[in-house]
């Protein structure tokens, strides 16, 4: 069934494939049949309008409705409502693509992007900082250059931006502002766009570092946060598993979000966790976790054929965001009467019990998989036994 009883004129091929499609990602049968209720009309709105499907945008989809509201129809859905249809099309490769020359600018970026994604291996969100940065720098510049983006670049430039920068935002922002800008010095560099490599000129940003200590959970909880999570639900379930990853393994946010069915060795009781620029690292997989991850893959992956484990409750059925792990963590302090907190901050409970347990700090780096021992040396603060066991005893306190 289409969802109507009448003919759904130019998009009759691509129906039976789209309710497929929806019916994958979560909706329910009754959203299912008024979309394609909908989508029959657009087909034969188009018919009228001597359009293909090829053709179809937001633009043409918008022109759709304002012509259906100029009828008098009650309750028009916004263009927001046939977005599914446009991205099932444009993954039937049906939609011709309609790319922009783009300015030098975007062209630029382009590539930019493409270098951080391909050969640094950055997150998206990681990919979008650093775009947003060389847009911000490269718009400044292009105007006085004679219309060239970086032509005539120099260390006063860069210095010039990064003071403007500072002054707008705080001490840590600024630091990952030199970060960001460093990293598209380099590009041009590489590139051959800058004769000099500028890099050098960007200024280190002055701070202490490590100078607070970390700040993690009591067991006790970190129990009540497990506890509070209702496994009669698909919702609970899901938000339980998260939590068990996160507290039991240290997973970061991202790592969560990434997480697919095949990253699980279920028979040999291990995972592969796919961590910052493209390393993955294979960690035992505790009896508990597994246990809670496959009551929620029973529970709700019956009728989705994405890989990734953690989705999203609502249709579409979608990966969930690195964000919502927070989020989760945050409801879950909620409903367990405790201050809200982030999912990081289970991480640092980890790694604070394992040393109160006797752990070195080299085993609590390779359970954080933390690169560089120095990033781990800061969990050293809160082992205050041995702490104690090293300190002399202060001048004058014994008599």
């Amino acid at each position: 069934m289409s969802g109507t009883r009448r003919k759904p004129g130019r998009m009759g091929p691509h129906i039976d494939g789209f309710r497929d499609w929806l019916l994958e990602r979560g909706y329910t049968p009754g959203s299912v049949r008024q979309i394609l209720k909908l989508v029959g009309h657009l087909g034969r709105w188009m018919a009228n309008a001597d359009l293909n499907v090829s053709q179809l945008n937001e633009t043409v989809t918008a022109m759709f409705l304002d012509t259906v509201r100029a009828r008098g129809t009650r309750r028009v859905p916004g263009v927001r409502s046939l977005r599914p249809l446009l991205e099932y099309l444009g993954a039937q490769c049906a939609l011709t693509a309609q790319v922009a020359p783009g300015t030098p600018l975007e062209q630029f970026l382009g590539h930019y992007r493409a270098w951080l994604v391909d050969e640094r291996g950055l997150a998206g969100p990681t990919v979008i900082r650093y775009e947003n940065l060389a847009r911000r720098f490269l718009s400044r510049q292009a105007p006085s250059q004679g219309g060239g983006l970086v032509e005539g670049l120099t260390a006063a430039d860069v210095v010039a931006f990064l003071l403007r920068e500072s002054a707008r935002v705080s001490v840590g922002a600024t630091k990952g502002r030199v970060a960001e800008l460093r990293s598209l010095l380099r590009f041009l560099h590489l590139k051959g766009l800058t004769p000099t490599a500028l890099a050098s000129a960007v200024p280190p940003v002055a701070g202490w570092h490590d100078t607070g200590i970390p700040i993690g959970l009591t067991a006790a909880d970190v129990q009540r946060l497990l506890d509070c999570c209702d496994h009669s639900n698909t919702g609970g379930t899901r938000d339980f598993a998260i939590l068990m990853i996160v507290a039991r393994l240290g997973l970061r946010s991202a790592e969560v979000a990434r997480l697919e069915l095949d990253d699980i060795d279920w028979r040999g009781g291990e995972i592969v966790v796919r961590g910052k620029a493209r390393r993955r690292d294979r960690l035992p997989l505790p009896a508990d976790v597994g246990q809670a991850l496959a009551a929620y893959v029973r529970d709700a992956r019956a009728a989705t054929s994405t890989r990734r484990v953690f989705l999203t409750l609502k249709a579409p059925r979608r990966a969930i965001r690195p964000d919502l792990v927070s989020d989760v963590t945050r409801r879950a302090c909620q409903r367990a009467g405790l201050p809200p907190v982030g999912a990081h901050r289970l991480r640092h409970t980890l790694a604070t019990e394992m040393l109160r347990r006797g752990a070195k700090l080299v085993e609590v780096s390779q359970v954080l998989r933390h690169r560089d021992l120095a990033t781990t040396a800061i969990y050293a603060k809160v082992d205050l036994n041995n702490l104690r066991s090293i300190t002399l005893p202060w001048p004058g306190g014994l008599r």
